[in-house]
């Protein structure tokens, strides 16, 4: 949240710049340099549910008065698709350019089912869907909604035979890279407040919602500059992919630096577990992204003397 303000205050200072580097992305493996191309966005908020003002014996009132986990779950279907986990209003979704088409189908070609297998999954869990080339684009440009956390539910150690009078989730959605946050924000508190059923008392609460972003074009001396680096040091062609995730100052940077060049890498790769408890570093490829960047910095340098 700091960043926006040192951008501001340190206007004069910074310029206009040419050319961005972020370091905070991911990659498909370790055999090869990745270039971010797209992040999505995200809107984070509290969903609540409430038809008692107390608890009561759920022998006594269930089938007179609404669970408020059942009203809640109706209303997460006018979003989301039980069976198929696909966000159904079309106010959540935009057209998927061409070269991220051809970028996936690609992709797929490199990783395969690696796609699906770099998750700790449990034996015989299976992917959303069977083609590696779908699940990308599912991960990159297509909304998707998870339920990252809830109130009102005792455990299952303490639970009682009680008809709670509240239910209420943390709604994590992510979406398209190009989609407005605010609109959609708008749009989602509107699908989800609008008639509840049994007159529930219902309420979607914003918190923060993030902007994605979609790279431009890359200039040819950057294209150039990538590939010689990663078989410089890497031995391999470099990559690229979008990302599911949300890095919220790279569409901020995008919209304040919108002629700059941009080289988007990171080192989250399989198993890397980004956020979670074993979260860790592959230090080889952390070295050989470092000496590349070093390798991209210098050519940027002669192409800015020579342009």
């Amino acid at each position: 949240f700091d960043l926006p303000f040192y951008l501001e205050a340190l206007a004069d200072r910074i310029g206009t710049p040419n050319f961005v580097v972020g370091l905070d992305s991911g990659c498909g493996n370790y055999d090869q340099l990745w270039g971010t191309t797209s992040l999505r966005g995200l809107i984070a908020g509290s969903l609540s549910v409430e038809l008692l003002r107390e608890g009561v014996h759920s022998g006594d009132a269930s089938g007179v008065i609404a669970s408020s986990f059942r009203v809640l779950r109706q209303l997460l279907s006018r979003i989301e698709d039980q069976d198929s986990g696909e966000i159904l209003p079309p106010d959540f979704h935009v057209e998927i350019p061409e070269t991220r088409l051809a970028e996936a189908n690609q992709l797929a070609g490199i990783l395969g089912n690696d796609v699906f297998l770099k998750y700790r999954l449990h034996e015989g869990v299976e992917p959303a869907n069977p083609n590696p080339s779908e699940l990308i684009l599912n991960r990159t440009w297509r909304p998707a909604l998870s339920i990252t956390g809830a109130d009102g539910l005792p455990s299952v150690a303490t639970a009682g035979n009680v008809l709670r009078p509240l239910t209420a989730v943390q709604l994590s959605l992510r979406i398209p890279p190009t989609l407005d946050p605010d609109h959609a924000t708008d749009r989602l508190k509107q699908l989800l407040e609008a008639d509840p059923p049994y007159g529930a008392k219902v309420q979607f609460q914003p918190e923060h919602n993030a902007p994605g972003w979609n790279a431009p074009p890359a200039a040819p001396w950057l294209e150039q500059s990538i590939d010689s680096a990663s078989h410089q040091f890497f031995g391999r062609e470099a990559a690229y992919m979008g990302e599911g995730g949300t890095i919220p100052f790279m569409g901020m940077l995008g919209n304040s630096y919108p002629d700059a060049q941009f080289f988007i890498t990171g080192v989250l790769g399989p198993q890397s577990n980004a956020h979670g408890p074993n979260e860790f570093l592959n230090l080889p490829t952390a070295r050989r992204v470092t000496c590349v960047l070093a390798q991209v910095l210098a050519d940027h340098y002669h192409a800015s003397q020579n342009s």
